[in-house]
């Protein structure tokens, strides 16, 4: 008898639990809570783009570390974040005790703020030796990294278990590049001048105070980002979790943090896409943002040009990206970036063809970077799919650590773009603070603008040739999912042998 009347209770919570599933994927997202998580990029640009724009600037012109040295630090730090981003996925997807916030918003918001603390430390320069000074941009970089994933990986993983809906999740990778393009805007064009009114002078040349006053303002900006996505955004979307950790027991599998990692990169072909058309899209921006202020100093002459361009270049960008859910619904995500990426990559090489001058120089670079925005912004969209199609495909869903997977690429892709800006300008003799030659002139003009034309057209080779998640088929998966199901079969049974295979 009891255990009859245990199989019925049973049998209702688990009519009530698929209610409950069925009706959290028809939610429709309201405008505000779209807008709350594009906060969430806000925040993390004040921190995030914030370094990738002017730490190797501090580091080379401020610590007087070599440009070799400085590409090593970024290259080092990135590899042990490897390590980082599968454990921080597994923490979020692992955890147990989930309160009324949710599963990844309180990892996030606590993350933010001990992030901003780490920012204004890796903006500060300790007066020791050089030795002691490397060690110290190493070690506090490295800090930075392993906080940036606890920060990252939840907030990214939060937008899968919000909406299902095709058009919201263009609507949210709108808001979300709105809110990463706005951070680049506001600290491309405040950061300098707060640096040098804080520092009480005209130059860049020595005083450290200035970057570290700055970054402290930048920092409480992020914290604030942070807040408002994390006050104004809600996990609508129910995972039965359940089912999968029950074919788990009886599989008898148990598995580690690295072995889920790789099991679910190797098996989702579209985020082994994504992951490679991110290394190359956020080393060209990033290597366009780094280059950016030593071109205007040197190849430009005058360091205040630098607001200027920012302002124009991210201010249009800010504004191309509302056009994301419009190019999203008549072209499709794949044709719209395909079709961005070769506008981006001509307009970055008739930049560097054409004579040094301002005006054509902001032109290019604003077309450029425009055309590298819009994919950008896009690329949410598509890690959000390939979430669910991990799910589909294998019948177990890892947002925690598919997107580590996909935020390791984005270090990666830091890595690579610090490499070749240190590197360049160490190969063509740049020497801090002073006039510069010819060589370095035209490599600082070549990282600008030849290597994200090369990275753009590969990018859109990888994206024709390797992602194959269109409208339709996306629609079909969410379709299943949202009524338990996986490609071969119901989610929960048979799911762990199938991924091991």
């Amino acid at each position: 008898m009891g255990t009859e009347q245990q199989k019925n209770e049973q049998i209702v919570s688990a009519q009530t639990d698929s209610r409950s599933m069925q009706s959290s994927q028809d939610i429709k997202l309201s405008w505000r809570e779209k807008i709350c998580y594009g906060f969430g990029d806000l925040g993390n640009g004040f921190m995030f783009d914030l370094g990738q724009a002017y730490l190797t600037k501090f580091y080379t012109d401020i610590c007087l570390i070599s440009p070799g040295v400085v590409s090593l630090i970024f290259a080092v730090t990135k590899i042990f974040d490897a390590f980082m981003d599968p454990i921080a996925g597994a923490f979020v997807d692992g955890r147990k005790k989930i309160g009324k916030h949710g599963r990844f918003r309180p990892v996030m918001m606590v993350s933010a703020v001990i992030l901003a603390v780490l920012t204004v430390v890796t903006f500060t320069a300790p007066d020791i030796p050089m030795a002691g000074k490397i060690a110290y941009a190493l070690i506090t970089y490295m800090i930075w990294g392993v906080v940036y994933s606890f920060t990252n990986v939840p907030y990214g993983s939060l937008a899968t278990v919000m909406t299902r809906d095709v058009d919201d999740r263009a609507h949210m990778a709108s808001t979300r590049q709105a809110g990463s393009l706005c951070a680049q805007l506001i600290t491309g064009v405040a950061f300098i001048p707060l640096v040098l009114f804080f520092a009480g002078g005209d130059t860049l040349d020595g005083n450290p105070h200035g970057y570290t006053i700055a970054a402290v303002v930048m920092g409480l900006c992020g914290i604030a980002g942070f807040a408002i996505c994390f006050l104004g955004t809600r996990e609508h979307i129910r995972i039965d979790r359940q089912a999968e950790e029950k074919a788990a027991g009886k599989a008898g599998k148990k598995s580690s943090a690295f072995s889920t990692y790789f099991k679910v990169v190797f098996t989702n072909k579209n985020l082994g896409a994504v992951i490679l058309l991110t290394l190359f899209t956020i080393s060209a921006m990033n290597t366009n943002n780094t280059m950016m202020v030593y071109f205007c100093q040197y190849n430009l002459g005058n360091i205040a040009l630098q607001p200027v361009v920012n302002g124009i270049m991210i201010g249009t960008s800010v504004v191309a990206i509302l056009a994301i859910p419009t190019l999203v619904k008549h072209f499709g995500k794949k044709r719209t970036c395909v079709a961005c990426f070769i506008v981006g990559a001509v307009a970055n090489g008739l930049n560097f063809i054409l004579p040094t001058n301002t005006v054509t120089f902001i032109i290019f670079v604003t077309i450029g970077y425009v055309a590298l925005a819009i994919p950008n912004g896009i690329t949410w969209n598509l890690v959000s799919d390939v979430i669910d199609y991990g799910e589909w495909h294998t019948g177990i869903r890892k947002e925690g650590t598919t997107y580590a997977a996909f935020n390791f690429s984005r270090k990666l892709a830091q890595s690579l773009a610090a490499i070749i800006s240190g590197g360049i300008l160490a190969l063509t003799g740049y020497v801090a603070n002073k006039p510069q030659t010819a060589a370095t002139l035209l490599g600082i003009k070549g990282a600008l603008t030849i290597y994200p034309a090369c990275a753009l057209l590969v990018a859109a080779l990888i994206i024709f040739a390797l992602y194959d998640i269109t409208e339709k088929k996306f629609n079909s998966i969410s379709n299943d999912l949202s009524n338990g199901r996986w490609e071969r079969g119901k989610i929960g049974e048979s799911t762990i042998e199938t991924i091991d295979k």
